[in-house]
């Protein structure tokens, strides 16, 4: 019956048409990003209400919770990618050791993370941007984070490794309850039970237990084209965590630097204030949620060309990359729109304050063109490392926000003060768009016809 199901799913993801098939992979992905993304906007305005240094806190702690996404994302990535293009050479052992040792390292990374990070907390909150005011809420907020670190990090190798199988509902339910259970908890312990800040960052931890469990249950109770067990790891070479992390590399890059950047954005916030802090989180938020349908469409096309390009299905990867960019760009398109109109609505929303709406306001604007110039980037990078191209991959990773968004944040920063500020980040996204289009073009020139 396995054998049956394996070879149904191979013929899936080798003959399915591709715009049905990145559509179905992407739709659950979509949803669980959405749910995600809509619990850290429901918990910016509860912790909103808590006062404008509440607010910054979660802004400051969401940069460091990148730190263990990316970790999560290396192992999941990298391991997926292997998985994806292991599955389409039929070889379900290799497929299953990788799983097994990703999912490993992942946790093992996440608690080293923690036990380093309560080592030296007071320094920390400091170096992620806090202000003195902001400073006690972020440290009650992420020593919380912290005791979940282990399970958070595992727990997005573990989503990773099922989209990259074709299996993306399963994962979009492990997520997807932990978020709504993170909503639920917000509510629960902030509104009923009055705990403040402490409220929110149990709610996360608690969550997060909760769906590390639902997501492993998955592959324990046999759901899974891989297995995880001891039998697989012990199939594993030590060459393996290091093609693990070598293909997962890139997401580690473009996460930490996501959480760099975040973390350097708001230390030059800080000097304009917490309202600085507060409205360029706001902004952060809300971009995400409104780039999140088109990122899911990328994650929805990953399996699809790691698969392919794995089973030599090479026509394939060509079709779901130019219908993931295009589909992207539609969805881009409306949501910039929605942003640019209601961005002082949008704002006002979480945090009516007129110094918060200031710079809030301004810096959506500015992000809401800019995203125009995203979807062929993000659909690149997700290109280049499915197919296990590492350096592509490592370059592009890189691209947005460290060659580009770090000298320009601290540039401008400099030279234009507050409005410099918000100028930053949109114009890297607009750079990295003919920067880009070179490598697209080298891919397709050099990818082997169909046998």
């Amino acid at each position: 019956m396995a054998v049956d199901n394996q070879t149904a799913e191979y013929n899936r993801m080798t003959t399915e048409p591709v715009s049905r098939l990145v559509t179905s992979l992407a739709v659950p992905a979509i949803v669980s990003m959405m749910i995600t993304s809509v619990y850290n906007l429901v918990d910016t305005a509860f912790v909103s209400t808590l006062g404008t240094s509440a607010s910054g806190a979660v802004g400051v702690v969401f940069g460091f919770m990148a730190i263990i996404q990316a970790f999560g994302f290396m192992f999941g990535q990298g391991t997926g990618s292997i998985v994806s293009r292991a599955l389409g050479q039929r070889d379900v052992a290799r497929a299953s050791a990788h799983a097994s040792l990703g999912f490993i390292a992942a946790f093992a990374s996440g608690l080293f993370i923690a036990l380093l990070s309560f080592w030296q907390l007071d320094r920390l909150v400091m170096v992620l941007g806090s202000t003195q005011t902001i400073a006690p809420y972020a440290k009650t907020y992420i020593s919380l984070i912290l005791l979940a670190a282990p399970f958070m990090c595992s727990s997005f190798a573990l989503n990773n490794i099922l989209r990259y199988e074709g299996k993306a509902v399963l994962g979009t339910i492990g997520m997807g309850i932990g978020a709504l259970l993170n909503m639920l908890g917000d509510f629960l312990f902030m509104s009923v039970l009055d705990l403040g800040i402490f409220g929110a960052g149990l709610s996360t931890a608690l969550s997060e237990l909760v769906s590390w469990g639902v997501l492993l249950g998955m592959f324990l109770r046999g759901k899974t084209a891989t297995t995880l067990s001891l039998h697989a790891l012990r199939q594993a070479r030590p060459s393996f965590l290091a093609d693990i992390m070598a293909t997962g590399f890139p997401s580690l890059l473009r996460q930490a630097l996501n959480s760099i950047t975040t973390v350097l954005l708001n230390s030059c916030c800080a000097v304009y204030g917490d309202a600085a802090v507060a409205g360029m989180s706001i902004v952060s938020r809300v971009v995400f949620f409104a780039f999140s349908i088109a990122l899911g469409i990328g994650q929805g096309f990953q399996p699809v060309a790691g698969f392919n390009y794995g089973a030599k299905q090479h026509r394939r990867v060509k079709e779901a990359f130019r219908f993931t960019c295009a589909a992207s760009q539609v969805v881009i398109v409306i949501g910039a729109i929605i942003l640019f109109v209601f961005a002082t609505p949008i704002i006002a929303r979480f945090r009516d304050d007129p110094e918060v709406l200031m710079v809030g306001v301004r810096a959506l604007r500015l992000q809401a063109v800019a995203l125009l110039a995203l979807p062929l980037c993000v659909s690149c990078e997700m290109l280049y490392q499915s197919c296990g191209h590492r350096g592509g991959a490592t370059f592009l990773s890189g691209l947005r926000n460290g060659l580009l968004f770090i000298p320009l944040l601290l540039l401008l920063s400099a030279t234009r003060g507050l409005s410099g500020i918000q100028e930053a980040q949109p114009l890297s996204y607009v750079l990295s768009f003919p920067l880009t289009v070179p490598f697209v073009v080298r891919f397709f020139r050099k990818l082997p016809q169909d046998p």
